[in-house]
């Protein structure tokens, strides 16, 4: 599977700045991140996705945005994948909201309020990345899945720092 790290936020841009909580729940890309999302199309275009898993985040949606439209491809919500509950920018929209802003994604199964508590534990980010770990071993082939995520989540399952934007190959 290809895992890619969401482009930069609002949040990404304004902690950069500061050092500090700027105090944005769920935020949109930034201007820079929007841009860096449609050069992704690109760069992934021929690596065989065949299938999008992305999480409710707004800044995870708008960066597989692209890159689906492109390959022809509904993404597949999945809080599994979402980020660590640490900072404001991990507060989601409610579910009614996404599929408000969303309308041709599909929330159904997704509860109103489906983010992780503030702050998650070591542990209870090491259990969700393990049991998505066991459910993409079951999924075949898994090697054309993209999963559009998080810096925590993303390091937990690879044991890799990933930049805003950046992407690698990974065995389930």
């Amino acid at each position: 599977m290809i895992i890619l790290r969401h482009c930069e936020s609002e949040f990404n841009r304004l902690y950069g700045l500061s050092g500090r909580d700027p105090s944005v729940p769920d935020p949109a890309l930034s201007a820079h991140g929007q841009d860096h999302a449609y050069a992704l199309v690109d760069e992934l275009r021929h690596k065989n996705i065949t299938n999008i898993l992305v999480s409710p985040f707004t800044r995870a949606l708008q960066t597989a945005t692209p890159i689906a439209r492109a390959l022809g491809i509904t993404p597949v919500i999945t809080p599994l994948v979402r980020e660590r509950g640490m900072y404001s920018c991990d507060i989601g929209s409610p579910a009614s909201v996404l599929a408000q802003n969303w309308p041709h994604l599909d929330f159904a199964d997704l509860p109103e309020k489906w983010w992780s508590p503030q702050p998650e534990s070591d542990h209870a980010l090491s259990r969700r990345a393990q049991r998505f770990r066991e459910q993409m071993q079951q999924k075949k082939p898994h090697g054309h899945t993209l999963v559009v995520s998080h810096w925590w989540f993303l390091l937990e399952l690879s044991g890799q720092s990933l930049e805003n934007g950046d992407w690698l190959h990974l065995s389930p």
